[in-house]
């Protein structure tokens, strides 16, 4: 305990989940992010995880309408948004009755008492008013007149319409989470002043609201002690909370800058994706060039096209976009042009789960074209580590002169965590192979004696000229090709040349055990919640446990059968029903290895990781 200002004690916590919840329109998502923000700048560990609905605006108070926004901030290493819930805030009847499986017993829930009319009632499928009817006596419920309370603050500022003045009371929620937890008000206040600065009723408004709730949170006998929750200790180095579809963004830029290349992102709308365009098109004062094509076959053929006039080339989409681009992705492979294809994936098939996780794309991304068409695939794995993977992406197709599939998910696009920023001058050095001099004898189909990579010829260079195409060229004089033997040959040359990318990429990396009883494999964006399992695991004493977890998916790291042979038994984790597994059974077929699958839309938890687990051990 520490005594506050006003002589209370505080209680002093490492970690505390936060969810809030209600309709598409409540502003849900801009109030977790407010408070995951302010959490970050007081200098906790952070994980979000934001939940909403595909609609654009979801039926008013029905329970497939709800969106929802997790925070997991602490003094402690925090990997996951984090499974069950300490603080529920519900601004409607079926925000509660969605969310509260996910609540502690005897934990917090805070409610907008005004929402919980009988029309709400039914639309959330409830018999009776759960305020009520006994049903949340194992919780503490906080009943806030939030609507009733957030009118009468305002109800001195002129110009606002009432609508206007019923949206901000998510703004009295936040401030009574600001003083629950002990934040401070300021860098939301700010936030208000600069997004609204020709508003200034708006940041009046949300400001006297904001205020509103913080000093009734104050006043509640239901809550005697703030909570304080201290700064985490974290590597030295200037941090910021950062999404993953921007990390992403700033990884391409950063490349761009290291290679000396301008940026193009030829790109079609698509949730999860869309954000990566959105940032980029910001960026044009670092020569970032950004085409909204009419569909996803010309966004990625404008990429090829800007590739082969010497561009660091991108296009950006989720799992339907990614069939669509499957002819053209074997173009780019057949001219052995360097271009990334970043698919952050999402719940199918077909339109699926629009706003919902899933890593069901694996075996599209590794075989969804015609022909012997292999390329890199990759997948990040964090909110923060997009940026290094995305800048590998972009290093590695210029190295290699060949597509690479950069795998993200809804999961860690959308979500945030803390980054350290970092410089261009520190990021590994990349090499692009394009042809500035005239070698002796010269054809494009020049390779180097390591990588395989052909030199990158760029268009109007004298002496360059040449013939790409998607017929199958002769391996010398680039011309088309019919001959049997050749194209045989540059089949096995271009697989050839992805199987040597295991001489440029890292070996897999074991944690906690290094050899035992069972090896725990996930990749991805499953990798928060499967280390959290593990090191719950080794916690309780169960030393015989190891974790590995891919970011290279093609090539596989070369020592990836040593790993797999020091464990007597392997189980490979995935949100999907069983694709990483297919590619390691069929590259390993001498181990124990099993499965465990989750196809929800969801992430996984942490606790139901370690049931499994224990299964196991």
């Amino acid at each position: 305990m520490i005594i506050d200002k006003k002589g209370s004690e505080q209680k002093i916590l490492e970690a505390v989940v936060i969810r809030f919840v209600g309709d598409s329109g409540d502003g849900m998502q801009l109030t977790g992010t407010q408070f995951s923000d302010t959490s970050a700048m007081f200098g906790n560990d952070v994980a979000t995880f934001p939940n909403y609905p595909a609609e654009i605006r979801a039926p008013q108070g029905s329970l497939y309408g709800v969106s929802g926004f997790q925070v997991h901030i602490g003094s402690v290493e925090i990997t996951t948004p984090g499974d069950n819930v300490d603080l529920l805030v519900a601004m409607n009847p079926a925000g509660l009755k969605t969310n509260l499986h996910a609540l502690k017993p005897g934990h917090t829930i805070i409610v907008d008492t005004d929402a919980f009319n009988k029309k709400n009632l039914q639309k959330a499928q409830y018999l009776s008013n759960p305020l009520e009817d006994g049903s949340l006596e194992n919780y503490r419920v906080i009943e806030v007149t939030m609507t009733s309370l957030t009118k009468e603050t305002l109800k001195d500022i002129k110009g606002l319409e009432n609508k206007s003045i019923t949206r901000s009371k998510n703004m009295f929620a936040l401030g009574m989470v600001y003083w629950m937890y002990n934040r401070s008000k300021e860098y939301t206040i700010d936030f208000f002043n600069k997004k609204f600065k020709s508003k200034p009723e708006i940041i009046e408004a949300n400001t006297k609201v904001l205020n509103a709730g913080y000093f009734f949170a104050e006043t509640l006998e239901l809550i005697p002690n703030a909570y304080t929750i201290a700064p985490a200790k974290m590597n030295p180095g200037t941090y910021r909370i950062i999404r993953g579809n921007t990390a992403t963004a700033w990884g391409f830029l950063a490349a761009a800058e290291k290679s000396n290349l301008e940026l193009f992102l030829g790109s079609y709308p698509i949730t999860p994706a869309s954000d990566i365009l959105h940032e980029l098109a910001k960026h044009k004062h670092f020569g970032v060039k950004t085409l909204q094509a009419e569909d996803e076959i010309a966004g990625i053929t404008s990429a090829i096209g800007a590739s082969f006039a010497g561009n660091l080339a991108i296009t950006t989409t989720s799992g339907p976009g990614l069939a669509l681009k499957g002819e053209a992705l074997g173009l780019a492979l057949m001219t052995e042009l360097p271009l990334v294809v970043v698919n952050v994936q999402r719940g199918g098939p077909s339109t699926g789960l629009p706003t919902k996780t899933e890593q069901s794309d694996l075996l599209q991304a590794m075989y969804g074209r015609n022909g012997e068409s292999p390329i890199i695939v990759i997948a990040a794995s964090t909110p923060s580590n997009c940026f290094d993977f995305a800048y590998q992406a972009a290093k590695l197709t210029l190295e290699h002169m060949t597509p690479v599939l950069l795998l993200s998910d809804g999961y860690i696009a959308n979500g945030s965590a803390p980054w350290k920023i970092r410089t261009v001058s520190d990021m590994p050095k990349i090499k692009s192979n394009i042809t500035h001099e005239i070698p002796e004898n010269w054809h494009p189909y020049h390779r180097d004696s390591e990588t395989l990579a052909r030199n990158w010829a760029i268009p109007g260079t004298k002496g360059l000229e040449h013939r790409i195409g998607g017929l199958e060229k002769d391996s010398s004089t680039g011309n088309v090709s019919y001959v049997p033997e050749n194209h045989e040959y540059m089949t096995k040359i271009r697989a050839e040349k992805i199987k040597r990318v295991q001489n440029y990429i890292p070996d897999l990396k074991i944690e906690f055990a290094n050899a035992g009883d069972l090896l725990v494999i996930g990749w991805g964006g499953t990798y928060g919640s499967l280390y959290s399992a593990v090191k719950l695991l080794q916690e309780e004493g169960n030393t015989g446990i190891g974790f590995a977890h891919f970011n290279y998916i093609n090539p596989l790291p070369k020592n990836t059968e040593n790993i797999l042979s020091k464990f007597k038994k392997i189980i490979v984790c995935e949100l999907n029903n069983g694709q990483f597994v297919k590619i390691l059974k069929a590259n390993f077929q001498n181990f124990n290895i099993t499965q465990f699958n989750k196809i929800q839309g969801l992430p996984f938890g942490s606790k139901e990781l370690v049931q499994k687990f224990k299964q196991f051990i």
